[in-house]
């Protein structure tokens, strides 16, 4: 039976007209599938229920999970990404570039040495401060962007945070989106999420796709559906590439129990 055509943004990147959009970290969440597709390139499984609206992938020796679950608003924990010792989580605004950093390291070999985040965003222009109790924190130029280290007044323990929040005028705030780490969180990957969100490269976008347009600059054409895809598919064979090889270099070990997920998720296809 030929498929009907039903009109979804999963038509995209051919589905519109693109704009070169900038600064990425305001540009909104772009397509979900720069981060799902490359780590399934890289050798993740997805173990979603059909039926529900979410993604559910696992690395494949079970030791990192992510899950996709669109909430009531776009700045809840619409991604969630965990290992056995450390999660972090994402809003829904998070431009997909964004988290797509911090998500390819999790497929490449950690570094030797252990990398830092400041110096990456004092490159970009950011000011940095280091308050009392070691509490540590940087912001953009624009002012509504920070990456902050903390510990509360109760806790002598360290969490990570990403936030841009818009003033409303009346002395409050309404946030774009939010990023939280736990200190845990291996250095190298919020390297490479600093890395990923300081870079000045437009991203592509919709002209009415972006959450609040006055915040970006939108060219008139940007690179359009065959060249979009064209990259995109040069971006997963790189990426298949380096798991191959990965895989080869790579002590034999025996993977951990299935997540729960995928019983779960197995259950409910069978009713």
């Amino acid at each position: 039976m030929t498929r009907p055509y039903i009109f979804s943004k999963a038509d995209d990147p051919w589905s519109r007209i693109w704009f070169d959009t900038s600064p990425r970290h305001l540009a909104g969440p772009g397509d979900p599938r720069h981060v799902t597709q490359a780590l399934r390139a890289g050798g993740w499984k997805n173990y979603a229920d059909p039926d529900y609206p979410h993604v559910v992938l696992a690395s494949p020796d079970f030791r990192h999970t992510l899950v996709l679950e669109p909430g009531p608003d776009t700045y809840s924990a619409w991604w969630r990404i965990s290992s056995q010792r450390w999660h972090a989580s994402f809003g829904g605004n998070t431009p997909a570039e964004i988290i797509a950093g911090f998500t390819d390291a999790l497929l490449l070999p950690a570094p030797v040495a252990e990398l830092d985040v400041w110096p990456t965003l004092h490159a970009a222009g950011w000011t940095y401060e280091r308050a009392e109790r070691g509490n540590e924190s940087a912001r953009h130029p624009d002012g509504i962007t920070t990456m902050e280290r903390r510990t509360t007044l109760t806790s002598d323990y360290f969490s990570w945070s990403a936030d841009v929040a818009l003033p409303t005028g009346l002395g409050g705030h309404q946030r774009l989106w939010h990023a939280n780490f736990d200190d845990r969180t291996p250095r190298h990957l919020l390297a490479a999420f600093a890395t990923a969100l300081t870079d000045p490269a437009p991203v592509p976008r919709g002209h009415y796709d972006v959450p609040h347009s006055h915040l970006v600059t939108q060219a008139e054409r940007g690179a359009q559906g065959e060249q979009l895809a064209a990259a995109h598919d040069t971006r997963l064979k790189a990426i298949r590439a380096a798991a191959r090889k990965a895989r080869r270099s790579a002590p034999t070990t025996h993977p951990a129990p299935a997540p729960a997920t995928e019983t779960a998720a197995a259950a409910a296809r069978g009713h």
